[in-house]
C-alpha cells in the first residue's frame, strides 16, 4: 500500500479517532502529519504532569507511526529496544483512555508490557536485548512456516552493548529474514548527504533494481569462470558506493543488507522505504534512521540529556517542578567523590552511560581524564575497572542495581577472586518507583552477600554514606556500598571524613524484648518503629549493622539471645537476602531458640509506584514493623 502523495482537503482523522494501528492505514501523509502533531502534545502533555522518558518518545513518533502504517501489527512484530520511547506506540494501539495514567500506580507502564497489550511484543526495560529477541522470534517463525515480519528498534546508544553485536553476529550467519531499525538520535548529517542517502536507500530497495540484480547475478553465474569474477567487481562496486554515502560498511561486513541513513522525521521518505524492504528484501536488513531527541518540544531539543527521564514539569517553560526534601543520596556520592579525589589523584569514576543519574556529572567537568564513560557496556565497565586497578588506580564504578546484574560475572571473576581494590558504588538499590520492575533495585543483596572477598556496606543515612564512601576508597580490596534513590533523611554532614571499622556495626538502642535489625534505608523506619512499640510496652533494641558482608555476628548475636525475637527488614527480596543472611548466622552460633520474623520484598516482581505505597506494600514501612513485632511477641 503506498501513500497518497499530497491531499489537502483530507485532514479531518484526529488522535482521538485512532483505536488501533489499522485506523491510520489508510490515511494520507498531511493526515499523518496532523497525527504526529497530536501525539506529541498529547505526550508533552501527559509527561508534564506524570513524569517519564520525555525526549526519547518524541523523537520515534514519525518512526513509529511509519512502522505501524507499514507493518501488519500486531501479526508483525515490534520489538522495542529499551522501551522509553514506546509512548507514541501505546497512544496507537488501543491505550489513549488510559494515558493519562502513565506510571502512576496502577496505570499504564513506561514500557512495553504483555498485558497491556497483544501490541506489546516483547517486555523490556533494559537496553540492548531487541535484536536477539527479535531474532529468537524470526527464527520461531521459520521454524512455524510463519511469513510474518520482525522488526527490532534500537537506538544508537544501545549499539555500544556488545549483546547487540553477538546478536548481529548470529543473525547474518544464520540469514533469516530479519529487520534491524537503528534509531539514530546523535550523529550529525548534512542535509545533502542525508538526501541522498535516502534516495539512494529507496532505489536500491526498490522491486526494479532488486528484481535486475537477480538476474544480473543469475546470467553471470552462468558464465563459467568468468561470470564469479564479474559479479565479484560489481558487488564491490556497489558496496564502495553506498560506503561512500553512508556509515555503512561495519553492518554490511556482518552480512546485513544497510539501508540508509535515511531523515526519521520525514514520512514521504520512511514510508517508502519501509514498504520496499517489506515487499522485495529478504534476510537481515538494518535501516540506518536519523531522529532528533526531543523533537517537537523546543526545551527537550535544546537539551535532551535533561528531558530523557525527568518528573513533571512546566510546559511553558520547561523548568522541574521544584523538588521537595532533602539532598538526595546520589548527590552526596557526587559531592563526597569530588571531594575524595582532590586529595587522592589515583581516584577515578566510571559510569556506565548515566554520569548524570549516577551524580557523576560534577566529577566528570572537575577530572574529565580521571572519569570515563563506557557507554551502555556494564560488563565491560567492571572489567575495565579491574585493569585499571592491576596498575594502583582506585577506580569507584557508579551504576544503578538493577543494571549490576548485568555484570555479575565480571564482579565475581575479574574483580573478586584476585581481590582488586574496585569500588561498586550500588544506586538505586531498593525499590526506585515509577520505573516498575526492570529498574527496581531489590536483588542486589541477594547475588552480592556470597561472594568471597567482597565488601559489602548500606548506609543508614546520606551522612554514613560519604564515610562509607571514604571507607571503600581506602580499602586494599574490593567494596561496594547499596544506597537508595531519592532524599536521604536530612541529617547535618560531617565535614571531615572518617574511616569506618570494617564489619563494626553500632547498637542504636538498647532493648530487652525484641531485636529490630535492619539495613541501609530501612534504619529509620526501625528506630520510629521502636518508638511507637515503647508506647505499646514494648522495649525494642535497634542494631544498624552497616556492613551486610562481614556482618557483625557477635553484635547482632549478643543482642539476639538477649531479646529472644529478631526482626529483619531489608529493600531487599526477602528470598536469599539479609534476613536469611541472619538466619544462617543464627545457625551457626546454634541459637535455635530465637524466633525470627524476616520483612522484604515478597517472591514476585514488584509493580511501578511510589517508594512509600511499595514500602507499605511489602511491609516495610513503620506501621508494619509495628505490626510485624507485635506479631512475633504474642
Amino acid at each position: 500500500m503506498m501513500l497518497t502523495p499530497e491531499n489537502p482537503e483530507s485532514t479531518s482523522t484526529r488522535l482521538t479517532d485512532i483505536q488501533s494501528p489499522a485506523d491510520i492505514r489508510g490515511l494520507t501523509i498531511p493526515e499523518l502529519e496532523i497525527i504526529a502533531e497530536d501525539l506529541r502534545q498529547t505526550i508533552i502533555k501527559t509527561v508534564s504532569k506524570t513524569g517519564g522518558h520525555l525526549a526519547p518518545s518524541l523523537g520515534v513518533v514519525e518512526l513509529t507511526l511509519a512502522l505501524h502504517y507499514v507493518f501488519n501489527t500486531p501479526e508483525d512484530k515490534l520489538v522495542w529496544d529499551v522501551g522509553h520511547q514506546v509512548y507514541a506506540h501505546k497512544l496507537l494501539t488501543g491505550r489513549q483512555d488510559k494515558f493519562s495514567t502513565l506510571r502512576q500506580y496502577k496505570g499504564l507502564s513506561g514500557f512495553p508490557k504483555f498485558k497491556e497489550s497483544r501490541y506489546d511484543a516483547f517486555e523490556t526495560g533494559h537496553s540492548s536485548t531487541s535484536i536477539s529477541a527479535a531474532l529468537g522470534m524470526a527464527c520461531a517463525k521459520d521454524l512455524k512456516k510463519n511469513k510474518n515480519k520482525v522488526v527490532a528498534i534500537i537506538g544508537d546508544g544501545s549499539m555500544t552493548a556488545g549483546m547487540a553485536f553477538e546478536a548481529l553476529n548470529q543473525a547474518g550467519h544464520l540469514d533469516k529474514d530479519l529487520i534491524v531499525i537503528l534509531n539514530d538520535n546523535e550523529m550529525s548529517i548534512s542535509e545533502n548527504v542525508g538526501a541522498m542517502s535516502s534516495f539512494l536507500s529507496r532505489q536500491l530497495t526498490s522491486k526494479t533494481v532488486r528484481r535486475l540484480r537477480k538476474h544480473i547475478s543469475s546470467g553471470l553465474k552462468e558464465l563459467h569462470g568468468v561470470g564469479d569474477r564479474f559479479l565479484n567487481v560489481l558487488k564491490k562496486s556497489e558496496e564502495n558506493i553506498k560506503s561512500f554515502f553512508t556509515p555503512g560498511m561495519l553492518f554490511e561486513a556482518l552480512k546485513f543488507y544497510y539501508i540508509g541513513p535515511i531523515p526519521g522525521h520525514e514520512l514521504d521518505a520512511l514510508i517508502p522505504t519501509l514498504e520496499n524492504i517489506r515487499d522485495h528484501v529478504d534476510g537481515p536488513i538494518l535501516v540506518h534512521v536519523i531522529t532528533k531527541k526531543g523533537k517537537g518540544y523546543q526545551p527537550a531539543e535544546d537539551n535532551p540529556g535533561n528531558y530523557h527521564g525527568l518528573g513533571p514539569f512546566d510546559i511553558q517553560t520547561g523548568i522541574p517542578a521544584p523538588s521537595t526534601g532533602p539532598i538526595s543520596y546520589t548527590e552526596v556520592f557526587g559531592r563526597t567523590i569530588c571531594k575524595i579525589a582532590k586529595s587522592n589523584p589515583d581516584v577515578i569514576a566510571i559510569s556506565a552511560a548515566m554520569p548524570a543519574g549516577t551524580g557523576l556529572s560534577t566529577f566528570s567537568r572537575e577530572f574529565p581524564d580521571r572519569f570515563f564513560d563506557v557507554g551502555i557496556a556494564e560488563q565491560h565497565g567492571v572489567t575495565f575497572a579491574a585493569g585499571l586497578s592491576t596498575e594502583g588506580i582506585h577506580p569507584v564504578v557508579a551504576i544503578y542495581s538493577s543494571f549490576f546484574q548485568r555484570a555479575l560475572d565480571q564482579i565475581i571473576h575479574d574483580i573478586c577472586i584476585p581481590s582488586l581494590p574496585v569500588t561498586l558504588a550500588i544506586d538505586r538499590g531498593g525499590v526506585v518507583g515509577d520505573d516498575g520492575p526492570t529498574h527496581h533495585g531489590v536483588f542486589d543483596i541477594s547475588f552480592l552477600r556470597f561472594i568471597p572477598n567482597l565488601t559489602y556496606m548500606a548506609p543508614k543515612d546520606e551522612n554514613e554514606l560519604q564515610h562509607m564512601l571514604y571507607t571503600a576508597i581506602s580499602f586494599p580490596g574490593p567494596t561496594a556500598i547499596r544506597y537508595p534513590r531519592g532524599s536521604g533523611e536530612d541529617v547535618q554532614l560531617d565535614q571531615e571524613l572518617k574511616q569506618l571499622e570494617i564489619g563494626c556495626g553500632e547498637l542504636l538502642r538498647e532493648g530487652s524484648d525484641i531485636l529490630l535489625l535492619p539495613i541501609g534505608n530501612r534504619v529509620y523506619p526501625a528506630m520510629r518503629a521502636a518508638e511507637g512499640l515503647e508506647k505499646l510496652g514494648i522495649n525494642a533494641a535497634v542494631i544498624n549493622p552497616r556492613f551486610i558482608k562481614p556482618l557483625d555476628k557477635d553484635l547482632i548475636c549478643e543482642w539476639a539471645e538477649k531479646t529472644g525475637r529478631v526482626v529483619t527488614i531489608e529493600d531487599n527480596a526477602e528470598h536469599g537476602g539479609f534476613g536469611s543472611l541472619v538466619l544462617e548466622v543464627l545457625s551457626s552460633r546454634k541459637l535455635f531458640s530465637v524466633r525470627t520474623h524476616l520483612l522484604g520484598h515478597p517472591d514476585n516482581f514488584i509493580e511501578h509506584a511510589p517508594q512509600k505505597i511499595l514500602w507499605k506494600n511489602s511491609r516495610l514501612d513503620s506501621p508494619s514493623i509495628i505490626n510485624a513485632a507485635m506479631e512475633l511477641m504474642k
